[in-house]
């Protein structure tokens, strides 16, 4: 008897694998936006290979993607303007409450993994909740750190879904953050 694969096993849809083109623009998790600047073949292991080149825009840094792994590796599209008004309310939605009663190590080891994913509905659920606990005391080294990494990844996501200057999109944001001053 075989055993199904997890494609039969899945009820979800299949969703079809994007192919980039040089120039498209692109979502690396926990890396952000970069551009597709070239597709090319590597002989790897004696086999034949393509990968996409891709640049980080943040930082400049290039990857190599295996066009065979785009599914795997979390490469998206950067989200499309329909999304933001989502990722803004997760940002104004409550703070998990659960999260609270946890160790620090636990719940940095829970952000790293939503950061990880890719998925920008989670990088804004750890941006939110870091901003609130900065509201309340001085964030830690490390909590610094990820609230950074959260902050610029959803900077330039948004500004690029919205194709304005991350400048507006950095006032936008934490407008949303901002404790309003009692009369």
């Amino acid at each position: 008897m075989t055993k199904p694969t997890q494609e039969e096993n899945s009820s979800a849809p299949r969703i079809k694998v994007r192919q980039f083109k040089v120039g498209d623009l692109a979502v690396y998790p926990a890396h952000g936006v970069g551009r597709i600047e070239a597709i090319e073949s590597r002989v790897v292991n004696g086999e034949k290979h393509d990968f996409y080149i891709m640049k980080i825009l943040e930082n400049n840094m290039v990857i190599m993607i295996p066009t065979s792994n785009v599914e795997s590796v979390g490469l998206r599209d950067v989200i499309g303007e329909k999304e933001i008004p989502k990722i803004m309310a997760v940002m104004k939605a409550d703070k998990d409450l659960a999260m609270d009663n946890q160790t620090w190590n636990r719940r940095y080891r829970e952000y790293m993994d939503k950061i990880k994913t890719g998925s920008l509905y989670e990088v804004a659920e750890v941006f939110r909740d870091l901003s609130l606990l900065k509201l309340t005391k001085d964030l830690s080294f490390g909590e610094r750190k990820l609230y950074d990494t959260a902050h610029t990844l959803l900077i330039k996501e948004l500004s690029m879904a919205r194709n304005i200057e991350e400048a507006h999109m950095v006032t936008e944001i934490e407008a949303l953050f901002a404790v309003e001053d009692e009369e």
